[in-house]
């Protein structure tokens, strides 16, 4: 019998490589390729970590917990019915906002889920203009990671969204 070029291993079918203690994955790339291509794999890393499925009141949420910095969108501004001046009022917060942050500006379908859609962008915060707006020009500002909602004046809302930007950020998927 004539033994092929290439077969694996020695006669006796046993392999000479030998397995290793730890195994360390990398990322092969040529070595011309320029630094800049691992930037779309550092991108998809944090896309890959950020993403997360929960179950909030007995309903799947999906959320892209992006580090406030990173996301492309920081506010949602969400007028909680278009009638009664909300949908003005909360127009008139964006185009303050925008100038400050980037913002959104959404008055399409239920609260609940415009609120949604802005966790699946990873927006880390929205903003709901209410009855209680209207009378006393607070807003409901709502934490994406925590889900805790607290009033904001309107006047002081932009300082507040810098000032938490600058806070350091720890993600509520670590222990």
């Amino acid at each position: 019998s004539r033994r092929r070029s290439g077969s694996s291993g020695p006669a006796g079918g046993q392999s000479p490589i030998q397995p290793a203690a730890s195994f360390r994955p990398v990322a092969a790339r040529p070595p011309e390729a320029p630094e800049s291509r691992s930037e779309p794999q550092a991108t998809l890393a944090f896309l890959v970590d950020s993403y997360d499925v929960e179950e909030v009141e007995g309903r799947q949420r999906t959320v892209l917990r992006l580090h406030p910095r990173l996301a492309p969108v920081k506010v949602a501004v969400l007028p909680l019915v278009s009638k009664e001046g909300m949908p003005e009022k909360a127009r008139e917060i964006f185009n303050e906002l925008r100038t400050r942050v980037p913002a959104e500006f959404d008055e399409g379908g239920s609260i609940g889920k415009r609120y949604r859609r802005q966790d699946e962008i990873g927006t880390p915060w929205g903003v709901t203009v209410d009855h209680q707006t209207m009378e006393d020009d607070t807003v409901t500002l709502r934490d994406r990671d925590s889900l805790e909602q607290t009033r904001v004046p309107v006047a002081g809302l932009a300082d507040d969204l810098a000032a938490r930007l600058a806070q350091p950020w720890r993600t509520p998927k670590l222990p």
